[in-house]
C-alpha cells in the first residue's frame, strides 16, 4: 500500500538506519493536501471567471443603478 508513497519519500532521500520513515505520514497527509490543491485551483478559476465577467459587463454597469453589494463589486473590480 505504501510503495507509491515510499517513492515520494525516496526522491527527497532515503531514511538512514534508526530514523523514522515518513512514508506512513506521507500516505496519511498527501491525499488531503492533493485535494486542497485542487480546491485552490477551482477557487482561483472561479475568481478569474468572475473577474472576466465583471470586466465584460463594465460599460453596462458604469451607468446602471446598482445595489450596495453589486456597486462594491463594480468599484473594486481592479483590486
Amino acid at each position: 500500500f505504501t510503495y507509491g508513497y515510499q517513492e515520494f519519500v525516496n526522491t527527497y532521500g532515503i531514511p538512514r538506519y534508526r530514523e523514522a520513515n515518513p512514508a506512513l505520514f506521507t500516505a496519511a497527509t498527501f491525499p488531503f493536501l492533493f485535494g486542497v490543491m485542487y480546491g485552490d485551483i477551482g477557487h482561483g478559476l472561479f475568481l478569474f471567471c468572475s473577474g472576466l465577467f465583471l470586466l465584460y459587463k463594465e460599460k453596462e454597469n458604469d451607468n446602471a443603478k446598482l445595489g450596495e453589494m453589486a456597486g462594491g463589486l463594480h468599484a473594486g473590480r481592479y483590486m
